[in-house]
């Protein structure tokens, strides 16, 4: 259960974030939220703007993605807190950046990264906590195993 309401909190999170920006900021204006710089962007690309134009294939493969977790989940081929905790991070990214893409053909995106050098949302910031936990449940794991045998 805590898989799906992680997914939900952060499609939901990710949706308002994004309708607020597309009403109340004009594309390409820049603004600062509580000291956050905000600069309200549509990318109808991926990652780092690469890509341009295939929104709605990307819409596709995040769909695709979707259904691969929650069918290897209901199988039981997914086991582990902290797995699925990543999962329900990167699902509801997806699912949230998904939802951009298949209706619009692009992501609204408005939070300036610290280093300056991209524009990203509340969904790319759930990919980066899910991928981030995935890395530390794929080297605790082994650990655990190491040290319950030793």
């Amino acid at each position: 259960m805590l898989f799906y309401i992680i997914a939900a909190f952060v499609v939901l999170v990710d949706q308002l974030s994004k309708i607020l920006i597309r009403i109340h900021v004009k594309i390409d204006e820049t603004y600062s939220l509580w000291g956050v710089p905000m600069t309200h962007i549509e990318n109808s690309g991926m990652a780092g703007s690469h890509f341009q134009g295939y929104g709605r294939l990307f819409g596709v493969l995040a769909v695709l993605f979707i259904v691969v977790v929650i069918y290897n989940r209901r199988k039981g081929m997914i086991n582990g807190k902290t797995i699925e905790i990543s999962l329900a991070f990167l699902v509801g990214g997806a699912a949230g950046n998904g939802i951009d893409r298949l209706l619009f053909g692009e992501v609204t995106d408005f939070l300036v990264s610290r280093s300056g050098n991209g524009v990203l949302n509340m969904a790319d910031h759930a990919i980066e906590i899910g991928v981030l936990l995935l890395i530390i449940s794929l080297v605790i794991r082994p650990l655990k195993r190491v040290f319950s045998h030793g």
